[in-house]
């Protein structure tokens, strides 16, 4: 993972879709048929979902964490068997696990992931996988280290629909894709602000130091003032909490914001369908004013792809704020989607300049290969030694190229990226930001 051009990309991408690489050491010990992978899940929001279709599934949700007791006895009421714990740490050292389910803040998803690793626990890790480049780096090296089965926790490459787009967008009915437009209705929760003065107290059942992570000391503040101008927001933003739950996605120290959240979903099947390896230069279009403490309302932003063997370069052009492409490409109803620009054509049909009444194409017949259910995927992993579709090795350059954009918006500059040397050639304070410093007793 030391250079990440695209012949080491595209290693990645097939040892993730052929479903053929076995990986012997990644298995720990010898499983009985059907036998369960007792898993410990972090954090009660999207970790809930998590452990639903852990259960769903067939497999034993043997441990519950969350830093916030309250949270975590309401969680645990649907799972009576499993053991509670308010800190990972604890968990890791008392409780013999396969596996661990990271859905935390971003901020603290490489912290948990590479502890675990490093103790030859095997890591399934929600979007985004991390909250800094070097973090992404890392966490694919310490995954390769370890042979650890990991996941990233996305499923936009896996069904049979998106492999059949794959197969029409390589065929020469769209011709050579040299544009792409993505879009989203995120943010849903406040950005644009300041951090709020003063300090509330910390509720009885959450442990603050610990979701603070590595992230730099500070007040609790548990919602905005009175009147305050994030009460003016579009009602899907109009959040009162300032950090916990869910809020802390708009905050640069906790959460990825918009690109963050969403990009891994949405330009994860863009980069698998356009064998995309890391983009040559990032640039933001336009956007609203970020402040210190907060990402921007909105941003359209530019992230540019060299060309690959026989095709050509390629753009990706990112809307979210509420930002959309013109109409004529993004239709008039849906609050986000993929559009894909080719010289021929577009997909959906009929975009852009090329204008007409079909939206579908007819999509490819035959046989096509797929991936199960991530969750299914990454627990039949640890079995067998098969690393699931979204293992860290694909999904750590992928993420690295979404932060990208984040490392544009923080400097407001067009970077230009030596991704072999991990770092921007064209201006030294971005660079700043590529690796973070984390509190003592959190340094990776």
């Amino acid at each position: 993972m030391a250079e990440m051009n695209r012949r080491g990309y595209l290693k990645a991408v097939a040892g993730a879709v052929g479903g053929l690489t076995v990986l012997p050491a990644c298995v720990r010990r010898s499983y009985a048929a059907n036998e369960k992978v007792n898993v410990g899940v972090i954090g009660a929001g999207i970790g809930a979902h998590n452990a639903r279709k852990l259960t769903e599934f067939g497999e034993n949700v043997a441990v519950l964490c969350d830093v916030d007791r309250r949270r975590l006895d309401h969680w645990g009421r649907d799972y009576p068997q499993a053991r509670r714990y308010q800190d990972f740490r604890l968990m890791l050292e008392k409780e013999k696990l396969d596996g661990i389910v990271v859905a935390t803040p971003d901020h603290t998803h490489a912290f948990l992931s590479i502890t675990a690793m490093r103790q030859g626990v095997h890591c399934f890790c929600q979007k985004p996988l991390t909250q800094t480049i070097h973090e992404a780096r890392l966490m694919a090296q310490v995954a390769a280290e370890t042979k650890t089965v990991t996941q990233i926790g996305t499923d936009t490459c896996t069904g049979l629909a998106q492999t059949q787009v794959k197969a029409l967008l390589e065929s020469d009915v769209l011709g050579d894709v040299r544009e792409v437009h993505v879009w989203t209705d995120r943010p849903i929760w406040p950005q644009g602000f300041g951090r709020p003065e003063g300090s509330d107290p910390v509720p009885d059942t959450l442990d603050w130091d610990l979701w603070l992570g590595p992230a730099p000391l500070r007040h609790f503040r548990a919602r905005w003032p009175d009147k305050h101008p994030v009460y003016s927001l579009p009602e899907a933003q109009r959040k009162s909490q300032v950090y916990h739950p869910f809020v802390w996605r708009g905050w640069w120290e906790f959460g990825t914001g918009a690109l963050g959240d969403i990009a891994s979903h949405s330009l994860n099947q863009v980069f698998w369908n356009l064998d995309l390896g890391a983009p040559e230069s990032v640039e933001v279009v336009e956007a609203a004013p970020a402040t210190e403490e907060m990402y921007p309302l909105w941003s359209v932003l530019r992230l540019n792809f060299p060309a690959r063997g026989s095709r050509g370069p390629v753009s990706i052009l990112w809307y979210d704020g509420g930002k959309r492409p013109p109409e004529e490409i993004a239709g008039v109803s849906a609050p986000g989607g993929v559009v894909y620009m080719g010289t021929k054509n577009s997909y959906p049909r009929g975009r852009g300049p090329f204008r007409g009444d079909a939206y579908h194409y007819e999509l490819p017949k035959g046989e096509f290969s797929r991936r199960d259910d991530i969750h299914r995927d990454w627990c039949d992993g640890i079995r067998t030694g098969r690393r699931p579709a979204g293992h860290f090795g694909w999904s750590g350059p992928l993420t690295e190229a979404i932060l990208l954009g984040n490392l544009a918006l923080r400097v407001r500059r067009k970077l230009h990226w030596d991704a072999a040397a991990m770092r921007v050639t064209n201006c030294p304070e971005a660079n700043a930001f590529i690796k973070r410093t984390c509190r003592k007793g959190w340094e990776l």
